[in-house]
């Protein structure tokens, strides 16, 4: 695939979740492109999986292509950077891991949600927080819980 057909298809999959959220993730840009399929997330998010690109369906260059392509959109959109915490959705709530790597600036680019700058800033935290939090006891067996 040309670099330019995979631009297209990372940039329709964040502007569907943009619009959708008024927020956009690199786990949302996967799932827009199909590389990613919900009971791998979940897999993951369980902690069951060593990291997040083992379950993405695309090569590691593809990966970094996209997540460069996603980045570069998200700038150019004006949306604004937070940085968001994932844990294992398990007792311990372990930091979840998304890359192969494990390279702090690797990590961070993934955790990295682009918020609309529309959202207040207060809307923001209480997102941030929200992500951070463990989850309920009965989510976590709720099969409509896939974010």
């Amino acid at each position: 695939m040309s670099g330019t057909a995979l631009e297209q298809r990372v940039r329709r999959a964040a502007e569907a979740a943009l619009a959708e959220k008024r927020y956009v993730s690199a786990i949302d840009v996967f799932l827009g492109l199909g590389w990613l399929v919900p009971a791998h997330l979940d897999e993951w998010r369980r902690g069951r999986v060593q990291c997040l690109e083992r379950v993405v369906q695309a090569s590691l260059p593809k990966l970094s292509t996209a997540m460069r392509v996603f980045r570069r959109w998200a700038q150019g959109r004006g949306l604004v950077p937070s940085e968001t915490g994932y844990v294992a959705r398990t007792r311990g709530r372990r930091p979840l891991r998304f890359s192969v790597s494990g390279a702090a600036e690797i990590e961070r680019a993934y955790r990295t949600h682009w918020v609309s700058p529309e959202l207040s800033a207060a809307k923001r935290e209480r997102r941030a927080t929200r992500q951070s939090r463990p989850p309920d006891a009965a989510l976590q067996t709720s099969p409509s819980s896939h974010h």
